[in-house]
């Protein structure tokens, strides 16, 4: 984002958030900068349309469609960095995501944790 320009941006965020409306009803508040990829500028900006930025505590190369990760060391990654308050960062276009995600779900449920939306995690 920090390469584009004020209304680049702005353009981006209103028109995946009116097209997020019109399919779900939901209006976005939150933003994770593409790549984690800011600046004070986009910063601001992004905080003058309404959103709060919130960045991941946890992620790994899950993103590249065709490179990836092995579905066990995937998993051991995962779970080895399970923290409190961690806001964990997986692809939606990730197979090995897609395949392993009820798992990983129930495994970090048996340790104890539970999930919140972020709405709740900031209460």
């Amino acid at each position: 984002m920090p390469d584009l320009k004020d209304e680049q941006i702005k353009s981006e965020i209103m028109d995946l958030h009116q097209a997020v409306y019109e399919k779900f009803k939901y209006e976005m508040k939150y933003i994770r900068p593409p790549m984690g990829e800011y600046s004070e500028r986009t910063l601001a900006l992004t905080n003058n349309l309404g959103y709060k930025t919130v960045m991941w505590s946890f992620a790994y190369q899950d993103w590249n469609e065709d490179n990836q990760p092995n579905e066990e060391n995937s998993k051991k990654k995962i779970i080895d960095n399970v923290h409190n308050g961690e806001i964990m960062l997986l692809h939606g276009n990730s197979k090995t995501n897609t395949n392993i995600l009820g798992d990983i779900i129930k495994e970090i449920k048996n340790m104890g944790y539970e999930f919140k939306s972020l709405d709740e995690f900031e209460a």
